[in-house]
């Protein structure tokens, strides 16, 4: 571990190794982090990076190895020995009180619950400066639960800052983030760190990676296996470095579409709460076919993705399968009809924590007979099919009867998308699909996608990635407001057009669109 220009490192892990079981997760890693320096943190999903996190911070305890910040050992496995050191982490999954103030939220731990008033004068002051000197704005007085993704954590980086952080760790920071609102934080971190601040930035998005870090750590299968300066190399050499091999992005074939499956005939639904609902939307899905949705987040994707999932029915218009009206719309309707479900969020709609990977894996598909029998479980076949998953779709675990929540957020889509695409639906629902994925995950998961549509499947691809939306589908709409744009084919749109449509101004110069 060299030091940046002889300088004491303010944060020093040597070699550091944690074993869960048979899985060896860290393996005598070691790196160190200079005042003012950002190092990123790349790897495949599963290849130990939020583990580490995890024992610097004090969440778990290494089996070996130790941890210095600003030449302190920390004594293992107390978070608060952490936060007392100056160390602040922004967890890829926030954690934060949807029914308390961002105030509250803040000073939440910082002082005793017993104080009259929780000296929130001092405090709203003090939140208020910090908010201004990093670009951080965000009514201190406003319930949690109201604010937008990218105002949640500006809240979880400005608790860090509050208890006084010089080490700030961000864990997939811009997973669930706008491009916008990423750029945004981006100012953050560059405004942090001219002040001294030090980060260790973990990310799957390379070009994020070379736009904010100094130094790139790499880690495979829990163990280092690069360390390289951002101005000494490029996104290509990364991802090769990351996954031991050659990347290359999945490329379609031209499509041959088929009969609809689907249609929605001018299609309204309720708006929920400040949730955009569908306004006169219509749109068809063939076998055959990908047809991707591009839009910022919050334009009435989600309302669409839970109408095509059963969660919803119309208010108005008309759902039909092939030529027939579905007047009786449900979730166990829409697993009947043979569409498959990729949610938008794993860990919230797509997986039960505590639940096995083999309880995971039929989770929707528990009453078919292969599964049950006069309302008893077949445990045995169950397994098999989990193993037959883990097996196809290169789920990295210790074994099926693992709890879900230890897996990486990419195994955890795996076993998602294996338990889908194994049931052979008629029409799959990916709503986010490769969302904080890595590089190889990203990969693998869109090259099923293309699969399912060359075996006959019409899969309806929702990203905000138009980058994404661009590459893997075979026509394109935009949704604006609940409003849905009219059918572009591949490579007929730029990306500028297509962004005139997701601002709104495209369906004021077309009649025609709905």
């Amino acid at each position: 571990m060299t030091e940046t220009n002889g300088a004491r490192p303010v944060l020093r892990l040597d070699q550091i190794t944690k074993r869960f079981g048979a899985l060896t997760a860290n393996d005598a890693i070691s790196f160190d982090l200079h005042a003012g320096e950002v190092v990123a943190l790349l790897g495949e999903n599963g290849a130990g990076k939020t583990t580490l996190m995890n024992i610097l911070f004090g969440h778990y305890t290494a089996d070996e190895g130790t941890v210095e910040v600003f030449g302190q050992t920390l004594p293992p496995g107390v978070p608060r020995a952490a936060l007392a050191a100056g160390v602040g982490m922004v967890h890829q999954h926030f954690t934060l009180a949807d029914n308390l103030s961002v105030l509250d939220n803040v000073i939440l731990g910082t002082v005793p619950l017993w104080r009259a008033g929780l000296g929130s004068g001092a405090a709203r002051r003090k939140l208020r400066a910090l908010a201004e000197d990093f670009g951080l704005q965000v009514d201190p007085e406003a319930r949690v639960g109201t604010l937008s993704v990218g105002e949640r954590q500006r809240v979880e980086i400005l608790k860090a800052l509050y208890r006084d952080a010089r080490i700030l760790i961000l864990d997939e920071p811009t997973a669930v983030l706008t491009p916008q609102e990423a750029e945004a934080l981006f100012a953050t971190l560059r405004r942090a760190v001219a002040r001294g601040m030090s980060v260790i930035f973990i990310s799957h998005k390379l070009h994020e990676v070379m736009s904010v870090a100094h130094r790139v750590v790499v880690l495979r299968h829990g163990r280092v296996v690069g360390r390289v300066a951002t101005d000494e190399t490029d996104r290509h050499a990364l991802a090769e470095m990351m996954v031991g091999a050659e990347i290359t992005a999945p490329a379609p074939r031209p499509a041959t579409p088929g009969a609809a499956l689907m249609t929605l005939d001018r299609v309204c639904t309720d708006a929920r709460g400040t949730a955009t609902g569908l306004r006169d939307v219509s749109l068809t899905l063939r076998a055959g076919q990908i047809t991707g949705l591009a839009g910022v987040s919050g334009n009435g994707q989600a309302a669409l993705a839970d109408l095509i999932g059963g969660l919803i029915a119309p208010v108005a218009g008309a759902l039909r399968l092939g030529n027939a009206e579905v007047a009786d719309w449900s979730p166990r309707a829409a697993l009947a009809q043979g569409i498959g479900r990729i949610p938008e969020d794993r860990h919230k709609t797509g997986t039960i924590a505590d639940f096995t990977l083999t309880e995971n894996a039929i989770l929707e598909a528990y009453p078919k007979a292969q599964f049950s029998r006069s309302g008893w479980m077949r445990w045995g076949a169950a397994e098999s099919f989990a193993r037959d998953v883990i097996a196809s779709y290169d789920v990295r675990c210790p074994g099926p009867e693992t709890p879900i929540r230890l897996l990486s957020g990419g195994n955890m889509q795996k076993l998602i998308l294996g338990r889908v695409l194994e049931d052979g639906p008629r029409i799959v629902l990916a709503n986010q699909p490769v969302r904080g994925l890595d590089i190889g995950a990203v990969t693998y998961v869109q090259e099923q996608l293309i699969a399912a549509r060359d075996g006959g499947a019409a899969v309806l691809l929702i990203s905000e990635d138009l980058d994404e939306v661009l590459a893997l589908s075979d026509v394109i709409h935009v949704m604006s407001e609940g409003r849905l744009s009219p059918e572009f084919a591949r490579g007929s749109m730029t990306p500028a057009q297509l962004g005139v449509w997701m601002a709104g101004d495209g369906f004021a110069e077309d009649p025609h669109a709905a």
